[in-house]
């Protein structure tokens, strides 16, 4: 799916669709009136007739007056005293439905009218491409050709002013890289885990960086990480017969002077619990614990089509958590890359033990700041439900340029403490810590475990547990926090 900006009436575009709003009480809009003069007034004699009354999130298809000649779609945004972000991004979701269900390969979008009064017109290049792109997602690699049914749309045209399009043009160009990045995110944490497993996660990372010429990949085996002193990945990836990986990927869009951007994600391809084995109900979903590292492959990807002027390292740490008599045991010592010793109290808390090990090893590329990003713990749902992603770390400055870009794109944080109290929970009789902090404050002590491997640099910690992938009916990766992650640094490079 293609996406292009014109400043051409809505009624000049080769589409063969066109869409237009209307406000409550079947009042068009600017671009309405427009395309209404040219159809002969035939738009504002459907609403007369009361088909629609304009209610946010309403659609209408008037059919074409010939055969050839586009039809026309009619999206409502309510009241015009009402008129706000959220009708928007309503209006925008029930829109994109209804394009990716039409035969229509072709599509026209008048945005004049959709522009909410407190925002610019890049926002809604943003939100409308993201509404569609999402709405025309699908993974079918493994299904048959009788049981797909594709998504005709191939070109989104948006009708914008002269004035409007140098904005919505870049603001297109970012958006479509950021829906690249967040279906690839999507495409990798579909895939099963019989496929996607440690190695195969860095063949898609050396596979990225053959096709982008500022990239480049570097994968660690397991000898590497024995002879690194990685303890914890390893301990974690001793039960699996697919050995771990350490992945970077390093993006050079500045000078080597400019310290680097370092997102870390967690990659467990399948989840078992290990020997503190988890319920057998919906285990198929812990596919998804490596949301973080496809998330960092997608943000990389993104990155590199726009070619940002920043220096940005995406680092994976990953394994496959699996029951075996080799496997690491509840009550087992390991010595961590930072030379701290944790005790395993539950082997089912294995994502922070391989993210610590990466939290020590990037401190090699002198960081400018590192986000780690992680299906960390059931607790952050239990908190925040699937709406939010958990942000903690030991910068504010760092946390509230996320938490902005969260507003921004829509896609949300939430902040929690990172009090010292917290580490209380973490004491061990035997070694520097326990991997558990019990079940008070879970996704906070899981944090404050993290933070300890995460002193010597300007670091946030994102639990995406609640919002990496939905369950149920319509189960499948979400491709967040792409989008979060690439308004930030979309920020850090306008600065």
């Amino acid at each position: 799916m293609r996406f292009s900006v014109t400043t051409s009436p809505i009624d000049k575009p080769k589409a063969n669709l066109r869409a237009v709003a209307v406000f409550h009480k079947r009042k068009l809009g600017t671009q309405g009136e427009v395309l209404d003069a040219v159809l002969e007034e035939r738009i504002s004699g459907v609403l007369k007739a009361g088909e629609m009354d304009g209610g946010v999130g309403n659609t209408l298809l008037i059919p074409s007056v010939a055969k050839g000649s586009p039809g026309t779609l009619l999206i409502g945004l309510g009241p015009r005293k009402d008129f706000s972000v959220k009708s928007v991004r309503k209006a925008s979701a029930a829109l994109a439905r209804i394009l990716v269900e039409r035969p229509a390969e072709t599509v026209a979008v008048a945005l004049d009218d959709m522009l909410p009064p407190d925002q610019r017109i890049g926002w809604l290049v943003h939100t409308l491409v993201s509404a569609i792109g999402d709405a025309g997602y699908r993974f079918t690699a493994y299904k048959g050709k009788e049981e797909v049914k594709p998504v005709r749309l191939k070109t989104v045209v948006l009708c914008v002013t002269e004035e409007q399009a140098p904005e919505a043009e870049r603001a297109c160009a970012e958006a479509e890289a950021i829906l690249a990045g967040s279906d690839h995110t999507r495409d990798l944490a579909n895939a099963p885990p019989n496929v996607m497993y440690p190695e195969a996660l860095a063949e898609a990372a050396r596979e990225l960086a053959a096709k982008h010429r500022k990239l480049k990949a570097t994968v660690l085996d397991e000898k590497e990480l024995r002879k690194l002193g990685a303890g914890a990945i390893l301990a974690v990836g001793q039960g699996s017969e697919r050995p771990p990986r350490l992945i970077a990927l390093e993006y050079s869009g500045a000078g080597k002077e400019d310290a680097p951007i370092v997102l870390v994600g967690k990659g467990i391809t399948f989840d078992t619990g290990g020997i503190s084995l988890k319920p057998g109900e919906a285990m198929d979903e812990m596919k998804y614990d490596m949301c973080g590292a496809a998330t960092v492959l997608g943000v990389i990807k993104a990155v590199s089509e726009l070619k940002l002027p920043l220096n940005v390292v995406g680092v994976i740490t990953s394994a496959e958590n699996m029951p075996d008599g080799r496997a690491c045991r509840p009550g087992d010592i390991v010595t961590t890359l930072s030379g701290q010793t944790v005790e395993i109290l539950n082997t089912d808390a294995e994502g922070r033990l391989v993210l610590c090990d990466a939290l020590t090893w990037v401190e090699r590329f002198k960081p400018k700041a590192v986000i780690d990003i992680a299906t960390l713990t059931g607790a952050c749902i239990v908190a925040l439900g699937h709406h939010a992603s958990a942000v903690l770390g030991n910068d504010e400055a760092l946390i509230d340029a996320l938490k902005k870009a969260g507003i921004t794109s829509h896609d949300r944080t939430w902040e929690l403490p990172l009090w010292e109290e917290y580490q209380e929970q973490l004491k061990s009789n035997f070694a520097d810590m326990a991997n558990i902090g019990g079940r008070p404050a879970g996704t906070i002590t899981a944090a404050c475990f993290l933070a300890r491997f995460a002193e010597k640099y300007s670091w946030a910690h994102l639990d995406i547990a609640g919002i990496a992938w939905k369950s149920g009916k319509e189960k499948g990766a979400t491709g967040r926090p792409v989008p979060l992650l690439m308004q930030y640094l979309l920020d850090q490079a306008s600065t």
